[in-house]
């Protein structure tokens, strides 16, 4: 197994990061995942492994072939449930005897606002089978023999997003919340933006966070000026969603009128986004639709 230390990840091969941090990177590259999932491998001889992403087997081969004869596999973690992080955690804790550990299973978490919403498609998946045999909660710590790992519930992207800190090394592992490629997709009913928002601050508030290693794409070395980037991308949004309320409209017709420079085939994901917003609007009692939350009422100001 060829070992290269880069931040340009090529599936199949190992990233060495730093002493006790390594990257390897699923061949599931898309519009949702970019270059692919990335799986990270904590530790220097009881590993643990962070997203062991799509049931791929070449991947599987990958994450086992990085082990020397001195190594081994002690925990899975998993930052949350889409199909593009978590379906291999089952193959590998079955070959390994590693405890797969997670805030629970795909519906955990998900507020009550979402209940009785569509599934709108389109997002990475939903993988339906997962459930953690552990279940960490916001500040439970994962300990292993040279690495220990906080786990920070941050819904929003997911309700069982969880992000890891490795506080000894400044280090915070963010999964789909904070990417540096893109902005993460928050999808209902899966995504909450009122979720994502307070989860951002969350983070925003931590103090001393030196790097993200996020779930796809390239290491965040900028991390407090990445959260304040995707705040403000937030708020931006949400007062270009609130002037073109001048009449009651869908979120469809609000997709046409905001989106005027974005392909039409990108529309759909746009009108999950918006949704999104007019959700986290309504709870806060700014907008107001009629009847119903659905992808198809009529959204108008208060």
């Amino acid at each position: 197994m060829a070992t290269r230390v880069t931040n340009n990840a090529i599936p199949g091969e190992t990233d060495y990061l730093f002493q006790g941090l390594r990257r390897l990177l699923a061949p599931n590259p898309s519009p949702m995942t970019y270059r692919g999932t990335n799986t990270y491998l904590v530790g220097t001889r009881d590993l643990a492994v962070i997203d062991p992403g799509p049931p791929d087997q070449a991947h599987l081969d990958a994450i086992l072939g990085a082990l020397n004869a001195e190594q081994r596999i002690s925990h899975i973690l998993v930052t949350h449930s889409h199909a593009d992080h978590s379906p291999l955690a089952m193959a590998l804790a079955q070959i390994t005897g590693a405890r797969v550990y997670g805030f629970g299973s795909s519906y955990t978490g998900r507020a009550a606002v979402m209940e009785g919403l569509p599934d709108l498609g389109g997002g990475e998946g939903r993988d339906e089978t997962f459930l953690p045999d552990e279940m960490l909660r916001d500040g439970d710590v994962v300990r292993g023999s040279n690495w220990a790992l906080e786990a920070i519930h941050t819904p929003g992207h997911m309700g069982n997003h969880l992000c890891f800190a490795w506080d000894a090394k400044r280090v915070v592992f963010t999964g789909d919340h904070v990417m540096g490629w893109a902005t993460s997709m928050v999808s209902p009913p899966d995504g909450h933006l009122t979720d994502f928002m307070a989860s951002l601050t969350k983070l925003q508030n931590r103090k001393g966070d030196k790097i993200y290693y996020p779930g796809h794409g390239d290491a965040i070395e900028t991390p407090a000026e990445r959260v304040d980037e995707l705040l403000q991308h937030r708020r931006m949004r949400e007062a270009q969603i609130l002037d073109a309320l001048s009449t009651p409209r869908t979120p469809q017709d609000l997709t046409r009128a905001i989106y005027t420079d974005v392909d039409e085939a990108l529309w759909p994901a746009a009108e999950r986004n918006v949704l999104a917003h007019l959700i986290d609007l309504t709870l806060r009692k700014i907008v107001r639709a009629d009847g119903e939350i659905s992808p198809t009422a009529r959204f108008a100001k208060n």
